[in-house]
Protein backbone atom coordinates (compact mmCIF):
# COMPACT_ATOMS: atom_id res chain seq x y z
CA UNK A 1 0.00 0.00 0.00
CA UNK A 2 1.32 3.56 -0.83
CA UNK A 3 -0.11 6.80 1.80
CA UNK A 4 0.68 9.73 1.23
CA UNK A 5 0.47 12.51 3.54
CA UNK A 6 -0.95 16.28 2.62
CA UNK A 7 0.23 18.61 5.77
CA UNK A 8 -1.81 22.15 5.67
CA UNK A 9 0.38 24.84 6.93
CA UNK A 10 -0.75 27.47 9.52
CA UNK A 11 2.01 28.85 11.13
CA UNK A 12 1.44 27.56 14.94
CA UNK A 13 -1.67 26.08 14.07
CA UNK A 14 0.63 23.80 13.08
CA UNK A 15 1.37 22.32 16.59
CA UNK A 16 -2.38 20.42 15.69
CA UNK A 17 -0.61 18.50 12.71
CA UNK A 18 2.61 18.14 14.89
CA UNK A 19 0.38 16.69 17.87
CA UNK A 20 -1.12 14.10 15.15
CA UNK A 21 2.39 12.94 13.43
CA UNK A 22 3.66 12.37 17.21
CA UNK A 23 0.74 10.28 18.19
CA UNK A 24 1.60 8.39 14.58
CA UNK A 25 4.50 7.67 15.89
CA UNK A 26 3.70 6.38 19.27
CA UNK A 27 1.94 4.07 17.01
CA UNK A 28 4.91 3.40 14.32
CA UNK A 29 1.85 4.52 11.72
CA UNK A 30 4.06 5.16 8.45
CA UNK A 31 3.54 6.37 4.97
CA UNK A 32 5.33 6.60 1.95
CA UNK A 33 5.08 10.32 0.85
CA UNK A 34 3.95 13.59 2.55
CA UNK A 35 3.40 16.81 0.38
CA UNK A 36 4.07 19.81 3.44
CA UNK A 37 2.85 23.17 2.99
CA UNK A 38 4.43 26.04 5.08
CA UNK A 39 4.04 24.94 8.89
CA UNK A 40 3.25 21.58 7.69
CA UNK A 41 6.40 21.10 5.71
CA UNK A 42 8.46 22.05 9.02
CA UNK A 43 6.95 19.80 11.46
CA UNK A 44 6.44 17.54 9.01
CA UNK A 45 10.20 16.39 8.50
CA UNK A 46 10.87 15.95 12.69
CA UNK A 47 8.16 13.14 11.89
CA UNK A 48 10.26 11.63 8.98
CA UNK A 49 13.38 11.93 11.06
CA UNK A 50 11.00 10.25 13.92
CA UNK A 51 11.77 13.08 16.47
CA UNK A 52 8.82 12.79 18.56
CA UNK A 53 8.33 16.13 20.47
CA UNK A 54 10.95 18.15 18.77
CA UNK A 55 8.40 20.59 17.07
CA UNK A 56 6.36 21.25 20.05
CA UNK A 57 9.43 21.34 22.26
CA UNK A 58 11.53 24.05 20.21
CA UNK A 59 8.31 26.24 19.95
CA UNK A 60 7.66 25.99 23.43
CA UNK A 61 11.11 27.22 24.40
CA UNK A 62 12.10 29.52 21.82
CA UNK A 63 8.88 31.28 20.78
CA UNK A 64 9.23 33.91 23.27
CA UNK A 65 13.31 34.22 22.25
CA UNK A 66 14.00 37.97 20.69
CA UNK A 67 16.44 35.34 18.70
CA UNK A 68 13.79 33.41 17.21
CA UNK A 69 10.76 36.00 16.04
CA UNK A 70 9.44 39.26 16.36
CA UNK A 71 9.01 42.80 15.42
CA UNK A 72 12.50 43.52 16.35
CA UNK A 73 13.91 40.48 13.35
CA UNK A 74 11.40 41.96 11.08
CA UNK A 75 12.73 45.70 11.44
CA UNK A 76 16.82 44.84 11.52
CA UNK A 77 16.10 41.87 8.88
CA UNK A 78 12.74 42.27 7.01
CA UNK A 79 11.78 38.53 8.39
CA UNK A 80 9.40 38.29 11.21
CA UNK A 81 11.17 35.17 12.09
CA UNK A 82 14.56 34.96 11.68
CA UNK A 83 16.34 33.77 9.12
CA UNK A 84 19.70 32.60 11.10
CA UNK A 85 18.52 31.87 14.55
CA UNK A 86 15.00 29.75 13.46
CA UNK A 87 16.26 27.61 10.33
CA UNK A 88 20.12 27.58 11.23
CA UNK A 89 21.56 27.88 14.43
CA UNK A 90 18.19 26.03 16.26
CA UNK A 91 17.94 23.30 13.94
CA UNK A 92 21.86 22.31 14.14
CA UNK A 93 22.96 23.23 16.86
CA UNK A 94 20.26 23.95 19.67
CA UNK A 95 17.91 21.41 18.82
CA UNK A 96 19.49 19.13 16.47
CA UNK A 97 17.83 17.76 13.74
CA UNK A 98 18.54 14.25 12.98
CA UNK A 99 19.36 14.29 8.98
CA UNK A 100 20.76 10.37 9.13
CA UNK A 101 16.86 9.14 10.47
CA UNK A 102 15.42 11.23 7.93
CA UNK A 103 17.04 9.76 5.40
CA UNK A 104 16.14 6.63 6.81
CA UNK A 105 12.67 6.66 6.35
CA UNK A 106 13.09 6.66 2.64
CA UNK A 107 9.78 8.77 2.79
CA UNK A 108 9.06 11.07 -0.36
CA UNK A 109 9.16 14.41 1.14
CA UNK A 110 7.89 17.47 -0.89
CA UNK A 111 7.74 21.35 0.27
CA UNK A 112 5.17 22.95 -1.29
CA UNK A 113 6.17 27.03 -2.00
CA UNK A 114 4.93 29.45 -4.24
CA UNK A 115 6.99 31.25 -7.23
CA UNK A 116 6.76 34.87 -7.07
CA UNK A 117 7.00 34.90 -10.83
CA UNK A 118 4.84 32.90 -11.96
CA UNK A 119 1.99 32.59 -8.91
CA UNK A 120 1.64 29.23 -9.28
CA UNK A 121 2.64 26.54 -6.44
CA UNK A 122 5.89 24.60 -6.90
CA UNK A 123 6.19 20.82 -4.80
CA UNK A 124 10.26 20.97 -3.86
CA UNK A 125 11.89 17.29 -2.96
CA UNK A 126 13.38 17.79 0.15
CA UNK A 127 16.30 15.23 -0.10
CA UNK A 128 18.62 16.50 2.86
CA UNK A 129 16.56 18.68 5.10
CA UNK A 130 19.67 20.38 6.51
CA UNK A 131 21.10 20.86 3.30
CA UNK A 132 17.52 22.43 1.28
CA UNK A 133 16.84 24.64 4.39
CA UNK A 134 16.57 27.24 1.95
CA UNK A 135 13.44 25.50 0.21
CA UNK A 136 12.07 24.63 3.86
CA UNK A 137 12.22 28.00 4.84
CA UNK A 138 10.43 29.53 1.55
CA UNK A 139 7.58 27.09 1.97
CA UNK A 140 6.80 29.02 4.82
CA UNK A 141 7.79 32.64 4.04
CA UNK A 142 4.17 34.16 4.81
CA UNK A 143 4.22 37.52 2.35
CA UNK A 144 4.58 40.84 4.20
CA UNK A 145 6.37 39.74 6.75
CA UNK A 146 9.04 37.90 5.04
CA UNK A 147 11.93 38.62 2.19
CA UNK A 148 11.51 36.51 -1.07
CA UNK A 149 13.43 33.57 -0.89
CA UNK A 150 15.92 33.27 -3.76
CA UNK A 151 16.92 29.68 -4.78
CA UNK A 152 18.75 28.74 -8.38
CA UNK A 153 17.16 32.06 -10.06
CA UNK A 154 13.71 31.39 -8.83
CA UNK A 155 11.69 33.76 -5.99
CA UNK A 156 9.76 31.71 -3.38
CA UNK A 157 7.55 32.59 -0.76
CA UNK A 158 4.74 30.40 1.72
CA UNK A 159 3.20 27.39 -0.27
CA UNK A 160 0.11 28.46 1.12
CA UNK A 161 -0.55 31.48 -1.29
CA UNK A 162 -0.59 28.95 -4.28
CA UNK A 163 -1.74 25.71 -2.86
CA UNK A 164 -2.44 25.62 0.79
CA UNK A 165 -3.51 22.10 0.93
CA UNK A 166 -2.62 19.86 -1.83
CA UNK A 167 -4.56 16.99 -2.25
CA UNK A 168 -5.04 16.77 -5.78
CA UNK A 169 -1.14 17.11 -6.11
CA UNK A 170 -0.95 14.07 -3.86
CA UNK A 171 -3.75 11.99 -5.62
CA UNK A 172 -1.75 13.03 -8.97
CA UNK A 173 1.12 11.81 -8.04
CA UNK A 174 -0.23 7.69 -7.54
CA UNK A 175 -0.91 7.33 -3.80
CA UNK A 176 -3.24 4.81 -3.14
CA UNK A 177 -4.19 6.21 0.02
CA UNK A 178 -4.28 9.66 1.13
CA UNK A 179 -4.59 11.46 4.69
CA UNK A 180 -5.08 15.12 4.61
CA UNK A 181 -4.50 16.84 7.82
CA UNK A 182 -6.10 20.26 8.21
CA UNK A 183 -5.35 23.04 10.99
CA UNK A 184 -8.89 24.68 10.68
CA UNK A 185 -12.37 23.03 11.58
CA UNK A 186 -14.84 21.42 8.98
CA UNK A 187 -16.77 25.33 9.39
CA UNK A 188 -14.29 27.28 8.19
CA UNK A 189 -14.05 29.28 5.48
CA UNK A 190 -11.57 32.31 3.71
CA UNK A 191 -13.01 35.65 3.23
CA UNK A 192 -11.57 38.24 0.58
CA UNK A 193 -8.84 40.07 1.70
CA UNK A 194 -7.51 44.02 1.11
CA UNK A 195 -6.29 43.78 -2.21
CA UNK A 196 -3.82 47.28 -1.82
CA UNK A 197 -1.17 46.34 0.59
CA UNK A 198 -0.32 43.01 -1.90
CA UNK A 199 -0.61 45.74 -4.80
CA UNK A 200 2.07 48.33 -3.24
CA UNK A 201 4.45 45.45 -2.28
CA UNK A 202 3.97 43.46 -4.84
CA UNK A 203 4.15 45.72 -7.49
CA UNK A 204 6.73 44.13 -9.53
CA UNK A 205 5.12 40.61 -9.50
CA UNK A 206 1.63 40.94 -10.84
CA UNK A 207 0.79 37.43 -10.99
CA UNK A 208 1.79 36.81 -7.31
CA UNK A 209 -1.14 39.43 -6.47
CA UNK A 210 -3.02 37.94 -8.57
CA UNK A 211 -2.72 34.74 -6.45
CA UNK A 212 -2.76 36.74 -2.83
CA UNK A 213 -5.95 38.55 -4.20
CA UNK A 214 -7.99 35.08 -5.37
CA UNK A 215 -6.07 32.81 -2.22
CA UNK A 216 -9.48 32.92 -0.70
CA UNK A 217 -11.54 31.29 -3.83
CA UNK A 218 -9.19 28.91 -4.27
CA UNK A 219 -8.71 28.08 -0.49
CA UNK A 220 -12.46 27.29 -0.45
CA UNK A 221 -12.74 25.25 -3.76
CA UNK A 222 -10.22 23.24 -2.51
CA UNK A 223 -12.47 22.39 1.34
CA UNK A 224 -15.08 21.68 -1.30
CA UNK A 225 -13.21 19.34 -3.35
CA UNK A 226 -11.71 17.57 -0.16
CA UNK A 227 -15.48 16.91 1.50
CA UNK A 228 -16.33 15.53 -1.97
CA UNK A 229 -13.14 13.38 -1.92
CA UNK A 230 -13.72 12.60 1.39
CA UNK A 231 -17.62 11.43 0.81
CA UNK A 232 -16.72 9.33 -2.25
CA UNK A 233 -14.48 7.62 1.02
CA UNK A 234 -11.22 8.32 -1.79
CA UNK A 235 -9.00 10.53 1.07
CA UNK A 236 -9.41 10.67 4.53
CA UNK A 237 -9.48 13.44 6.37
CA UNK A 238 -8.29 14.88 10.75
CA UNK A 239 -9.07 18.30 11.06
CA UNK A 240 -9.41 20.08 14.68
CA UNK A 241 -12.28 18.44 16.72
CA UNK A 242 -12.89 22.25 17.81
CA UNK A 243 -11.71 25.36 17.52
CA UNK A 244 -8.85 26.93 19.77
CA UNK A 245 -7.72 30.50 19.35
CA UNK A 246 -4.11 30.49 18.31
CA UNK A 247 -2.56 33.24 15.90
CA UNK A 248 -0.59 31.99 12.90
CA UNK A 249 2.35 33.72 15.23
CA UNK A 250 1.49 33.17 18.52
CA UNK A 251 3.59 33.00 21.66
CA UNK A 252 1.41 32.06 24.50
CA UNK A 253 2.68 28.26 25.33
CA UNK A 254 -0.96 27.64 27.02
CA UNK A 255 -2.63 27.57 23.91
CA UNK A 256 0.71 26.12 21.95
CA UNK A 257 0.21 23.21 24.08
CA UNK A 258 -3.08 22.85 23.88
CA UNK A 259 -3.25 22.64 20.23
CA UNK A 260 -0.74 20.47 20.35
CA UNK A 261 -2.35 18.27 22.95
CA UNK A 262 -6.02 18.19 20.26
CA UNK A 263 -4.20 17.15 17.72
CA UNK A 264 -2.57 14.02 19.54
CA UNK A 265 -6.45 13.57 21.17
CA UNK A 266 -8.05 14.04 17.72
CA UNK A 267 -5.76 11.29 15.71
CA UNK A 268 -6.38 8.61 18.75
CA UNK A 269 -10.14 9.32 18.30
CA UNK A 270 -10.13 8.67 14.59
CA UNK A 271 -7.25 5.94 14.52
CA UNK A 272 -9.94 2.98 13.94
CA UNK A 273 -11.49 4.94 10.96
CA UNK A 274 -8.12 5.85 9.91
CA UNK A 275 -7.44 2.06 9.88
CA UNK A 276 -10.82 0.88 8.03
CA UNK A 277 -10.42 3.41 5.49
CA UNK A 278 -6.90 2.24 4.68
CA UNK A 279 -8.53 -1.73 4.57
CA UNK A 280 -10.92 -1.04 1.89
Amino acid sequence: MNIGLVLEGGGMRGLYTAGILDAMLDKNFQVNGIIGVSAGALFGVSYASKQRGRSLRYNLKYAKDPRYMGFRSLLTTGNFVNKNFAYYELPLKLDVFDEEAFSKSKIDFYATVTNVQTGLPEYLKIINATIQIEELRASSSLPFCSKIVKINDKLYLDGGISDAIPVEKCLEMGYDKVIVVTTRPITYRKTKTNQLLPKILYHKYPKFIEAINTRYQRYNNTLDKIKELEKQGKIFVIRPSKLIEISRLEKDSVKMQSIYNLGLQDLNDNYIALQKYLKK
